[in-house]
């Protein structure tokens, strides 16, 4: 595919001090992907902070670049294990070069980016040919501030080595990032200021600049739409991973489009006669995942990531006020799995209580495989008794000491239920 026709991507950096929150934020802001850059870990010789990898991976759906503390086969290791899509090298890349052919042969080099800084190299198209032999499948140029020939550098490094490349910014101003894509033609664009940016609104300037970037874009006219007696159409908004129906309101086309283009709930308020996008007084804002129409195409489903309460009351939802109602079990399964991994994750990560769970990850993982097999055998065992509850009792032993194995090996149920997919 011609690389004009690939959508460019915006990849904002995260705060080191307040990472996990601006990860969820740009999660749901329309970043392609994130990078957390640990220049501490380099510094001061650490190992990579694999806990908050794993924590920033849990929280968030879009790709993670990690970055900072690799020294060995074993930090790519873990980082990719802990969630991370890619981990990208820079010091370790000029010490152990070797260590890029490694990474590149055991985790694949689309995996693999290598940072150059262009402050510091003499000769940065010829250590990108290297680079590339090595196996990296990626580049990263900085300095853009500190280097008044950056773009014609970056521009021979594209006509002269054939890896995708980042190009790097302080700027959070729109233009200012279309005008180094168009200038660059690189694949994406890093953004290193570390202040809340509005990517959708990065993003408007890229495309008024023709460059294909990620954006909404509806499938139909608002005008295909059956509008009631006022010109509006109802809008049901529902957190897009519970499932939970949050609140009802209404549109119009200006708030539909306003909708689309910001990827944040904009509605049309009956009673004060004007648009309002759900959280501009609250910051209780709700970020468009996506939007659906019914086959009588007179309502709208929006599922939407949340920011804390939907309802003005205060309450998460609109809907808390039961008219009738019959008892029933609404425990969700795979909720329970999820928390009883953090927990087993959380003891792992921070160890110090002689806990049975404590206890395992002390003996390593020949003691939990050892557990896991005993587990798989007492099943085999119960299953041929005629009394459910000992079968019961075994798959939970065995799912407990799974979970303490998935742990150990750095295996979510996210990775678990995507290969599943896979397999429907």
């Amino acid at each position: 595919m011609d690389n004009d026709m690939i959508c460019k991507k915006i990849i904002p950096c995260l705060d080191l001090n307040n990472a996990v929150e601006m990860a969820k934020y740009y999660n749901d802001a329309g970043a392609d992907e994130i990078a957390y850059f640990d220049s501490k870990a380099t510094k001061d010789g650490r190992e990579p902070n694999v806990a908050i990898i794993r924590q920033i991976c849990d929280s968030v759906d879009i790709p993670l670049i990690a970055c900072g503390g690799v020294r060995e086969l074993e930090d790519v290791k873990k980082l990719l294990y802990a969630g991370a899509s890619k981990v990208c090298m820079k010091s370790a890349a000029l010490n152990t070069p070797e260590l890029v052919t490694e990474a590149s042969d055991r985790f694949g080099s689309e995996r693999i980016i290598c940072t150059i800084d262009l402050s510091e190299c003499d000769d940065p198209v010829g250590y990108a040919r290297k680079l590339k032999a090595l196996g990296a499948g990626e580049l990263l140029l900085l300095h853009n501030n500190m280097v008044p020939e950056y773009l014609d550098i970056v521009k021979s490094i594209r006509e002269n080595v054939a890896l995708p490349v980042i190009v790097s910014t302080y700027s959070t101003n729109g233009e200012a990032v279309a005008e180094m894509l168009n200038e660059t033609n690189a694949e994406s664009i890093s953004l290193y200021n570390l202040q809340k940016m509005d990517i959708m609104e990065i993003k408007q300037r890229c495309r008024e600049a023709n460059i294909d970037v990620d954006l909404f874009e509806s499938s139909m006219p608002f005008e295909a739409f059956k509008l009631n007696s006022d010109g509006l159409i109802p809008c049901v908004t529902q957190h897009y991973k519970t499932g939970e129906v949050l609140m009802v309101a209404y549109m119009n086309k200006e708030s539909y489009e306003k909708t689309i283009r910001t990827g944040r709930m904009t509605y049309w308020s009956r009673s004060r006669n004007e648009l309002w996008t759900k959280g501009d007084t609250s910051g209780h804002y709700q970020f468009v995942k996506s939007l659906s129409i019914d086959c009588d195409k007179d309502t709208i489903l929006a599922k939407v990531s949340q920011i804390g309460a939907a309802c003005h009351t205060g309450s998460r939802t609109c809907f808390f006020t039961d008219l009738v109602r019959k008892e029933y079990n609404d425990t969700n399964p795979m909720k329970v799995f999820e928390e009883v991994y953090n927990t087993i994750r959380d003891r792992k990560d921070q160890p110090g209580d002689d806990s049975y769970t404590n206890y395992l990850f002390g003996k390593g993982i020949d003691k939990i495989l050892k557990k896991v097999g005993e587990g798989a055998t007492e099943i085999v065992i119960a299953a041929k008794n005629p009394d459910s509850e000992d079968i019961k009792y075994e798959i939970s032993d065995f799912l407990y000491h799974l979970m303490c194995l998935m742990v150990e090996r750095g295996i979510s149920w996210k990775d678990i239920t995507e290969e599943l997919a896979d397999r429907r």
